[in-house]
Formats: structure tokens, C-alpha cells, sequence
């Protein structure tokens, strides 16, 4: 009898850090992959994370997982980047810039002497400019090389509209576009609840909407005061993306790639709705903009492409 073949599906992370950790955590409880390898600089810190996560196999799917090289990279349908210099307190994301633009250009450069058909996916921050740093490292189409731009702070608005509304956060539907984090752009012409927009809603006023929309943009600064880092939240929010890549559901997320005149803007990476699938983005979406919210993600366009002017590629 002829042994029956079985797929595998290998994701490689990059940063065995917080988020990295995290993520391969989420990924094998979830059993998202069957091969998951962590690759960091700190070698005995890698070992530590996998040996921690290895000893749990036992309680989930059957699955791989290992502390590995760049050469791992060959067989990998998508390798995710999150290594880099941490956000303090009271530090903008974007004051990461240099030194993350040197660390995201070294590990892409890694990455492809061994791939040029993995999916890259990259987290470290500024994410939206590390995306445009790895695309143009890369040399790879841009459906194959994006951030995980405002999936997170999509989750962090509706959790934040659920909480106002009485609602469970999965059955809000809204979200945010633009620039991860600080630049993000509230989409409330389109947040609703079974298509009835929350401006309907009892409650809802304009000193709300600002409310929550400071909530949510403060949301990573106020977690890293209290505690030091984010992952648990990005940790999901990457696992999702993942999911939705290798099992091509067309699932439509808010990732970070490369804009080709949508809206307008190009040579610019920022979240827009996008089908994700087995290739990677396979559509982006533009929807239907007030002229505010078109102003504002104009605005937080020039605010990327001026960071991104000021590295030397």
C-alpha cells in the first residue's frame, strides 16, 4: 500500500522575543502549522522558548517545531518578521526607524538566498515602513510581502465599540485603515452592527467617536507602561493572517502593503481591506470614503512616505 502523502506547512519566525514567542504559542494551540521554526540571535534564548513549547506537543495537534537557521527558510510557506528594537514608554513607534530599517534589511536579505516563494509577513514597528523596507529588499511582488498593518488596531476599535455598545466584540463590525498605530484612520461611516451604523445607535455622539478613537490609538502605549510589551493581542492578530494564507480562506483583513494609486496614493505601504489567500493579498478593496476620513488617510500617508524618504535603502 502506497503511503498516504501529507502536506506540510512550515511558518518560520523570526524574533523569538515577545511577539514571537507568542505567536508560535497561538500558532500551535490553534494548530494552525505543522512545522513552526524560531530563529532569533540570542540562541540559547530560542532553544529556551522551543524546549518550553515542545514539552506542550503532547496536549495539541501533531506538529514540528524547532530552533532553526535561514537555510529553514527553503521549504517555508511563509516566514513572519518581528524582530527588532522594542517600544519604550512614551516612545512613538516611529522613532524605530533606523535602527529596525537595518535590522528588517539583514534578515530579508537572509531570507531570500534560501526563498523567493515564501509569503513575508512583518510585524516589527514601524510596521508600515518596515513592509516598504523588506518589499524593496526583497525584489518580490508586493502580493507577497506585507505587514500586519491595522488587523490589531481593527480588534482594539471594535472591542472598544463593544465595550460602549454592551456588545460581544465579534459582532461588531468596523475597522481602521492607513498607519498602524498612531496615524490609523477610524472607518465610523462604515462600523455597524448587522448593517445598522453605530451612528444610529443610542449613545453615539461625536465627543464618543473621539473618545474611542483615543482609546484605541493609545491602546499599545498605555499596555507597554503597565507591563513592558504587547503580544498576547498581536499574537492573534497574526495567527489569523497566517491562517487565512495557508488556508486560503479569502479572508478580508486589514494588512500593510504597497498602494498603486488607490485612493490616489502610491509608493506608499498602508492598511487597506484585502483578500488574503494561499498566494497572499490577491485583492485590495477600496471602499467608499467621507471626505474627512479620505483627508485623514491622505494624512497619514505623507506622514509614512516622509519617514520612508529620511532611510537610505
Amino acid at each position: 500500500m502506497q503511503p498516504q502523502y501529507i502536506e506540510t506547512t512550515r511558518v518560520v519566525i523570526v524574533g523569538a522575543g515577545d511577539v514571537g514567542a507568542h505567536t508560535a504559542y497561538s500558532l500551535m494551540i490553534q494548530g494552525i502549522a505543522s512545522e513552526i521554526v524560531l530563529i532569533d540571535i540570542d540562541k540559547n534564548k530560542c532553544m529556551g522558548e522551543v524546549l518550553d513549547l515542545v514539552h506542550g506537543l503532547s496536549f495539541v495537534k501533531p506538529m514540528r517545531i524547532w530552533a532553526g537557521g535561514y537555510s529553514d527558510c527553503r521549504n517555508a510557506d511563509i516566514v513572519f518578521i518581528c524582530a527588532g528594537k522594542k517600544q519604550k514608554p512614551d516612545q512613538s513607534r516611529l522613532e524605530l526607524v533606523r535602527p529596525n530599517a537595518k535590522i528588517v534589511s539583514k534578515i530579508v536579505k537572509n531570507i531570500i538566498r534560501y526563498t523567493k516563494k515564501a509569503i513575508i509577513l512583518v510585524a516589527t514597528n514601524p510596521v508600515d515602513v518596515m513592509t516598504y523596507v523588506a518589499l524593496k529588499v526583497s525584489g518580490l511582488p508586493s502580493h507577497q510581502v506585507f505587514g500586519t498593518g491595522t488587523n490589531l488596531d481593527s480588534s482594539r476599535f471594535r472591542w472598544a465599540l463593544a465595550e460602549k455598545f454592551g456588545l460581544a466584540a465579534t459582532s461588531m463590525h468596523a475597522f481602521l485603515i492607513g498607519g498602524h498605530g498612531e496615524t490609523a484612520v477610524p472607518v465610523f461611516s462604515h462600523a455597524n452592527i448587522m448593517g445598522k451604523n453605530i451612528a444610529e445607535l443610542p449613545g453615539y455622539n461625536l465627543l464618543t467617536a473621539r473618545k474611542i478613537c483615543n482609546k484605541v490609538k493609545n491602546a499599545a502605549e498605555e499596555i507597554i507602561r503597565k507591563k513592558g510589551a504587547t503580544f498576547y493581542s498581536i499574537a492573534l492578530s497574526v495567527s489569523e493572517i497566517i491562517r487565512a494564507i495557508l488556508y486560503d480562506e479569502n479572508h478580508v483583513l486589514l494588512v500593510s502593503s504597497l498602494l498603486t494609486g488607490q485612493y490616489g496614493l502610491k509608493d506608499v505601504c498602508l492598511s487597506l481591506p484585502s483578500v488574503i489567500g494561499r498566494t497572499g493579498i490577491k485583492k485590495i478593496i477600496e471602499i467608499d470614503l467621507t471626505p474627512n476620513e479620505l483627508n485623514e488617510l491622505k494624512r497619514s500617508a505623507k506622514i509614512i512616505q516622509e519617514i520612508i524618504k529620511k532611510i537610505k535603502m
